[in-house]
């Protein structure tokens, strides 16, 4: 057997690690790589491997950073099975489109200043028509359902608790060498116990090999119950000053979580009824009705809410809106009463929430609001690290609204969280590897395992590297 890793090594994005069994070659996940513009794209365009060559695909869950990049892998010659959870590939079917318009919308976008300043046309790294060819070779299954891959490789799904159709990949080889047996483990995004609307993750209590992530592993969340007080301040505090909450938001598991979160402080009167929210990002919305229609991945809260809520719907309220076309997107730049704006990227690359920030970033009455982590080189990274001065489509802009971080609604389990769970796998593994996860985080976490957990042969693979086992 034999792991190569090809993205999310010592970095949080463009998850790729492929596997080499009995002759198979197996890629778990392919995300986009999200940083620097011209490095991503040049990343993401030129895959590390023969895609061709890659016999089957098994996605861990739908967020870009893991899903982001098939169709250009389809686009260069796989022609295998990508198999994923039910309402992973539902998430994918709108989730590689939407990836795909943005990413022609972006480049028509900056073609016209290019075309003024006479420079060469680019080209977006796939297109509407490679998304669209990459959901024909998607095989849904579910949870804890056992699916032979090849002979002797048989893959089993458990719920991860991350978003949507999140899950823990878990192959069992029936002949691993010398006629030995192994169990191979990865977790893709692990999630975290007592979250909004999705059930727990799912203990495992064995693997010989573990591919895990290291996201957190160096930090612990704050209290849940400080959450939903901090997201209340936040947004009166930017109400009572007449500006706006601007919120760069994953469109799947971030913004619905969100919203539930404004439904049932709305539901509590704890913010006011006629508060103006817009979901503005047609990805989020058909997200939305991707989540609406798979309420078995549902945990109880959410079943009660659903009874005691006054509209029957945890994602939305009387004042909410979702906005889908562009005529409606470009009116909200005309708001004058103060709102808050959720849309997608959640790292501030491309997509709506660029031409939001653009508007408001220069408004010290106004807040941009970060939830989730923000890789390296985004411009959601740079405001959080407290940059004055950044580039939205390339042109300059005082940072003058105030940039608040709201690290409770993170979906990443945390160090003690990751702990816990690796915890739970006796005899420890054989073989640990910790992905994404930037360096300081992932050798924090690789040390916490060796001195707490006694595991042995705990890597930090960097990126590219390859190990026999």
């Amino acid at each position: 057997m034999e792991i190569t890793f090809y993205g999310a090594a010592r970095t949080v994005t463009g998850s790729q690690h492929m596997l080499e069994i009995n002759g198979r070659r197996i890629l778990l996940d392919c995300g986009l790589y999200q940083g620097p513009r011209e490095e991503s794209t040049d990343r993401n365009r030129h895959l590390p491997f023969d895609a061709s060559t890659v016999d089957t695909l098994i996605l861990s869950h739908a967020h870009i950073d893991h899903s982001g990049n098939i169709p250009s892998l389809v686009r260069n010659g796989f022609r295998g099975d990508i198999i994923a959870t039910s309402a992973t590939r539902d998430l994918c079917s709108i989730m590689l489109r939407d990836s795909a318009k943005i990413q022609e919308s972006d480049v028509a976008y900056l073609n016209k200043k290019r075309r003024r300043d006479n420079l060469p046309p680019l080209e977006p790294i796939y297109t509407t028509a490679d998304a669209l060819a990459s959901l024909k070779q998607f095989i849904g299954i579910s949870y804890e359902r056992p699916y032979l891959v090849a002979p002797g490789i048989t893959l089993t799904f458990y719920d991860a608790g991350h978003v949507l159709g999140s899950a823990l990949v878990v192959l069992d080889v029936a002949d691993a060498g010398h006629g030995q047996p192994a169990r191979v483990v990865f977790t893709g995004d692990l999630g975290r116990a007592n979250r909004p609307i999705l059930n727990d993750p799912i203990f495992l209590d064995k693997a010989d090999v573990l591919i895990m992530e290291s996201t957190y592993g160096d930090r612990e969340h704050p209290d849940d119950e400080d959450t939903d007080h901090r997201l209340e301040g936040i947004i009166r505090d930017t109400v009572k000053a007449g500006g706006k909450v601007i919120v760069p938001a994953f469109a799947i598991g971030r913004t619905q979580e969100l919203v539930y979160r404004l439904n049932n402080l709305v539901e509590r009167r704890d913010l006011p009824p006629n508060l103006q929210v817009y979901v503005d990002s047609p990805l989020a919305i058909d997200a939305t009705a991707v989540f609406r229609a798979h309420p078995e991945a549902y945990d109880a809260d959410i079943a009660d809410v659903l009874v005691s809520d006054r509209d029957r719907d945890p994602f939305g309220f009387a004042m909410m809106r979702y906005t889908r076309s562009p005529e409606e997107s470009k009116e909200l730049n005309f708001l004058r009463n103060p709102a808050v704006i959720i849309s997608a990227s959640g790292m501030a690359e491309t997509g709506r929430i660029l031409h939001h920030l653009k508007n408001n970033i220069e408004d010290p009455r106004s807040t941009v609001l970060i939830t989730g982590f923000q890789a390296p080189e985004t411009l959601g990274r740079r405001l959080v690290d407290g940059h004055k001065r950044v580039k939205i489509f390339g042109e300059d802009y005082d940072v003058r609204a105030r940039v608040v971080s709201l690290n409770g609604l993170s979906g990443h389990a945390d160090r003690s969280e990751l702990l816990a769970w690796a915890k739970r796998l006796q005899p420890p593994p054989a073989h640990t590897f910790l992905v994404h996860g930037e360096p300081d985080a992932a050798f924090a976490l690789a040390d916490s395992l060796r001195v707490q957990l006694g595991f042995g042969n705990v890597h930090v693979p960097e990126m590219g590297q390859n190990f026999s086992l």
